[in-house]
């Protein structure tokens, strides 16, 4: 799988919106990850945290992005406590190709709060 810094698939639209060619409401941003509000919200707080570089999804990760990936966790445990929804608790979570759920084929975290959330998932037979 080839990646780089998002300038490739320029028809992914993380990727426009980590070049700024399409606006979003971030809430954090640095070097190497940015976060932005979930167009579609699950719950009050819906955060979708992705690194800069395009990667497809989480079965593409390499061995030398695990200071990223680190980067996005501990991105998303800071905003929860900055948006008050440390205290009862959120979720994270992957979601990785078709069967997963993944609509976006660029890596993204969700952190999920501010409210109670309950698991719905039903697999088919």
């Amino acid at each position: 799988m080839f990646y780089a810094i998002c300038f490739m698939p320029m028809k992914c639209v993380f990727c426009k919106i980590v070049k700024k060619e399409i606006p979003a409401a971030i809430v954090l941003e640095d070097d190497e990850i940015m976060a932005f509000k979930d167009v579609r919200p699950l719950a009050p707080v819906h955060i979708l945290i992705i690194p800069k570089k395009h990667i497809e999804s989480v079965n593409d990760f390499r061995k030398d992005d695990v200071q990223m990936i680190g980067r996005m966790i501990i991105a998303a445990k800071m905003l929860a406590s900055d948006l008050d929804i440390s205290e009862k608790g959120y979720k994270l979570l992957f979601r990785v190709g078709e069967w997963g759920g993944q609509e976006v084929p660029h890596v993204h975290l969700h952190l999920i709060g501010g409210a109670p959330l309950h698991e719905n998932i039903h697999a088919a037979t």
